[in-house]
């Protein structure tokens, strides 16, 4: 399979990979986003774990597949972690994911945040704002490859249209619904079921693509069926524990 050939069939692919493996992914994350992480790889069929204590981080991470780094609440207990963390992963050569949530806010998160993305994540997820901020460029296709490029990383540019790219080759995707900006951690989420989608496969690009494309066919899926942002979320456990090939592929909507 060459890298950027991107479609339905890799999307359930690296799906019913990640059911059948059930990688361990560990999440630092938001405390707002805790608890709804934990709910949406439990029902992609990973397995989570959340520590964030300084004196256990490294040893969780080593038992793990892969590892996010979120810097929603970023607390003196994450921030200690955080380094721990990574370099756990590196020592264990596993893929790691920089979240840099809300670095448009403080400098000092900014700051932060690229001090991390210099120790070369395998992917980096941003939105709009956090991708400005943080790469100090246009948040479009070109700034995206741009960066891709400079850091040796994916980067996935999300919004109303995801941007996902190796530096080289771009692929869009434009599934979702408007109900997933209306629910808190989404965003957060969406990044660590792309880590589990990571976990189990060593084309980063199509890993990226794939967990994103899972992530908003699902959302689409729930949201044909929610009556508003409440009934919303356990529609949308739902939705990703139930999805299989023939939802994939008549719901996908990529471009590359």
């Amino acid at each position: 399979m060459r890298s950027g050939d991107f479609s339905a069939h890799v999307a359930h692919e690296i799906l019913v990979r990640l059911r059948e493996r059930q990688p361990r992914v560990h999440a630092i994350t938001n405390a707002v986003a805790k608890n709804f992480t934990a709910n949406m790889l439990l029902a992609a069929g990973a397995v989570p774990s959340m520590t964030v204590v300084a004196d256990e981080v490294a040893d969780f991470t080593r038992r793990a597949d892969a590892l996010l780094v979120n810097l929603g609440t970023l607390d003196t207990e994450r921030r200690a972690a955080i380094p721990l963390a990574i370099a756990a992963a590196e020592d264990a050569a596993l893929p790691w994911l920089l979240d840099p949530v809300f670095v448009d806010a403080s400098p000092r998160r900014l700051a932060i945040a690229q001090q991390l993305l210099a120790r070369k994540p395998k992917v980096l997820r941003a939105n709009a704002s956090e991708f400005e901020a943080l790469a100090r460029r246009p948040a479009d296709r070109k700034g995206a490859m741009d960066l891709a490029r400079e850091r040796g990383c994916i980067v996935a540019l999300t919004g109303p249209t995801d941007i996902v790219t190796d530096g080289r080759r771009s692929i869009t995707i434009a599934n979702g619904h408007r109900l997933m900006a209306r629910v808190t951690a989404m965003g957060c989420a969406a990044t660590a079921v792309v880590a589990a989608c990571l976990a189990v496969s060593d084309d980063a690009l199509l890993a990226t693509t794939s967990g994103l494309a899972i992530m908003g066919i699902a959302g689409e899926i729930a949201g044909e069926k929610a009556g508003g942002p409440g009934t919303f979320p356990p529609l949308l456990l739902d939705a990703l524990d139930t999805l299989d090939d023939a939802a994939i592929a008549a719901r996908l909507r990529c471009e590359q």
